[in-house]
């Protein structure tokens, strides 16, 4: 069954990739896929954008198993059905995390450095020179505010960086918003993968609340200031460093 994405999807897509030059003539990028409607809505939209766009780029999906027994049958056939290259790549993240949660450290953290470097490994072993991951807009603002009210530092999500080891990380949907995302999905009549393939569920721990917290206040902010994110979205393009407490940025 072919899949609908809307013009907007496709027109935010294009204009993010030519703002921030994220696809280029020639690459061959990593997509981390989990399942989730950020990453299924990614490898469409980059299916449809490979159809479309003026020069040549190769991609290919990968899912990181973390070695919990999960069964990826539905996301692979999904895959094969829509002509996208997929593999699952192993790891025992699980194994490595016992340890980790018993000891009720950051888990979220720690799973997401580990999902990212087997990320980075599987680049390397399928020879990709960039990793796309499937943040939005609403991720961009939630780390926004998370990093300001709990860590007193001023960080987003760049739409584009160089990780250590030198691949390039590009973040396609940085500037979509999360509900363009659950419409996709839904309106495609998509199955998705949610948080009962995040291994910390598996462990008896308490959930970080934090991110849920900050999503609720964008959301009462957001009804009160209906153009919340388009304000963020332009203000995280024009920061004016010499106006903040840093001694370094000062202009004088």
């Amino acid at each position: 069954m072919q899949v609908k994405l809307s013009k907007k999807i496709m027109s935010k897509l294009g204009r993010t990739n030519a703002e921030f030059n994220l696809i280029e003539e020639g690459d061959k990028i990593l997509v981390g896929l989990s399942g989730g409607k950020d990453s299924l809505t990614m490898i469409h939209a980059m299916k449809e954008q490979q159809r479309r766009a003026p020069f040549k780029f190769e991609f290919i999906a990968v899912t990181i198993s973390y070695g919990m027994g999960e069964n990826y049958d539905e996301l692979i056939a999904h895959c094969k059905e829509h002509d996208i290259p997929h593999a699952v790549h192993d790891t025992n993240v699980y194994d490595l995390a016992e340890e980790k949660i018993r000891k009720n450290s950051s888990f979220c953290s720690f799973f997401s450095r580990m999902r990212r470097g087997y990320l980075y490994s599987a680049a390397e072993k399928y020879g990709c020179n960039k990793v796309a991951l499937g943040h939005h807009l609403d991720d961009a603002a939630e780390s926004f505010f998370m990093n300001f009210i709990y860590n007193g530092q001023m960080r987003s999500l760049a739409p584009k960086y160089r990780a250590v080891n030198g691949l390039i990380v590009i973040r396609p949907l940085i500037q979509m918003r999360e509900r363009q995302l659950f419409a996709f999905a839904l309106e495609n009549n998509i199955k998705t993968i949610g948080d009962e393939a995040c291994p910390s569920m598996r462990f008896d721990v308490k959930m970080p609340h934090a991110r849920a917290h900050t999503k609720e206040m964008l959301a009462k902010m957001e009804k009160e200031f209906p153009t919340l994110f388009t304000s963020l979205n332009a203000a995280f393009k024009n920061i004016s460093v010499d106006s903040f407490f840093d001694v370094d940025k000062f202009s004088v």
